[in-house]
């Protein structure tokens, strides 16, 4: 199957309707805020989730029975339902985590510390966030392993021929990359890769944390072994991810944290642990953020659901595209059509550091970030010390990148 997501021929996006949703957007500087890869600004229907739960129903889970105790079991276990469903995950294969970061690093020390030894290899892409590299990097180095790059074409693409011969060797045991790169925007196409690893019996994590807010992902369909997510840039709260595995996979991964609630009885010298995903989730868990995460969903699904977000965005993308090869000096790095990456564009701009770039465009009220985007290999090798990246969302209009290029004149003139 193919990785990247056809044009929505289901309902359009009402982006009026969308932006009205947005408190930030009624502040008086009139902010365009084109930062949602860092993390996507909050509808109302969401923050109406998380204060009403938090005010009316809340109490901590699987501990009590009281009113409130099994009103807050119930959303709880609902939100697990609504998340898994959001990308065709099942609920008993869906872990909640502090953040994508969290989540792959609890792969790193269960199944990978089980599974990956001396002489063995990890293959990752030059393309990763510091997220899915120094989590792999440390397992290599306490195991003996060996951590191989695939590496980029000048658009950003990863070689499948090398991901071949990697795996001919027969010595890799984990395929770990991103769904799309927060850096190049670049889709990778993981259905491909999680069938070349498995004829090789290599497993496949997947960092989807940039494509599941912007397009849509069946986990199932993919067939990726692990994949995960964070809550904060699908419009939801900080604090809380998504980890789905493979449940073959869970009774062979030993506990990550450990403490209550994830265990199945404590004695004085010994203990046992709980079954299935519970057993991953130590102390209270990220309650109120569930709630919200899931209103954030049920708000996607609402507004035309997440094939229109991705029709919307990928036209805002192409637009940026079109627009910012009229900034002379500028120069966009990935792909370079808008069907081949993700809602974000990130440029180097002649004689400018970054980090000028981003603060002549915030006197503008433009918000975007400056430097490497946690991802300084990949920066090392583009031969660019850093980038500027602007990121689109549902509510992102054409307006708003138009007044991004203009306020890129701005920096042009300045460094004339």
């Amino acid at each position: 199957m193919s990785d990247v997501a056809a044009p929505s021929t289901a309902t359009s996006l009402d982006v009026q309707a969308v932006r009205a949703q947005f408190p930030y957007l009624e502040r008086p500087e009139g902010i365009v805020y084109l930062d949602s890869g860092a993390s996507a600004q909050k509808p109302r229907p969401v923050l109406d989730a998380m204060y009403s739960f938090a005010g009316l129903h809340y109490a901590n889970v699987h501990r009590g029975v009281h009113r409130l105790a099994i009103e807050a079991d119930t959303a709880y276990d609902a939100a697990r339902r609504t998340v898994a469903a959001f990308v065709g995950s099942t609920a008993r294969e869906t872990i909640f985590v502090k953040s994508i970061t969290e989540g792959i690093n609890l792969v790193a020390h269960t199944w990978a510390e089980q599974h990956v030894g001396e002489g063995d290899e990890v293959v990752i892409t030059h393309m990763e966030h510091h997220a899915n590299v120094v989590p792999w990097q440390q397992l290599c180095l306490r195991k003996g392993a060996t951590l191989r790059y695939l590496e980029l074409d000048e658009e950003g693409r990863i070689d499948l021929a090398q991901l071949d011969g990697f795996l001919a060797a027969g010595r890799v045991k984990l395929v770990a990359l991103a769904h799309v790169s927060n850096v190049l925007g670049t889709r990778n196409p993981v259905a491909e890769v999680v069938r070349r690893a498995h004829e090789h019996d290599a497993l496949v994590l997947v960092d989807g944390a940039q494509a599941v807010p912007q397009e849509p992902v069946d986990v199932a369909a993919l067939g990726a072994d692990f994949y995960g997510w964070t809550g904060h840039k699908l419009y939801g709260p900080t604090g809380i991810g998504v980890l789905h595995v493979r449940r073959e996979l869970l009774a062979d991964m030993p506990p990550f944290l450990t403490g209550g609630d994830m265990i199945n009885v404590v004695d004085f010298q010994e203990t046992t642990w709980a079954t299935g995903v519970q057993r991953f989730e130590a102390g209270t868990p990220p309650i109120v953020e569930a709630v919200g995460l899931a209103a954030a969903c049920d708000w996607v699904d609402a507004i035309g659901g997440i094939a229109a977000v991705h029709a919307h965005e990928e036209a805002i993308t192409a637009y940026a595209l079109e627009r910012l090869a009229t900034v002379e000096g500028l120069r966009v790095v990935g792909p370079r059509d808008a069907a081949g990456r993700g809602a974000l564009t990130s440029f180097a701009f002649a004689g400018a550091h970054p980090h000028d770039v981003a603060e002549i465009l915030a006197r503008r009220e433009v918000c975007v970030r400056a430097g490497q985007h946690c991802a300084e290999p990949l920066h090392r090798a583009m031969g660019i010390p850093a980038t500027t990246r602007a990121s689109y969302a549902a509510h992102t209009t054409r307006e708003e990148i138009d007044a991004l290029v203009d306020a890129l004149g701005e920096v042009a003139r300045i460094f004339a």
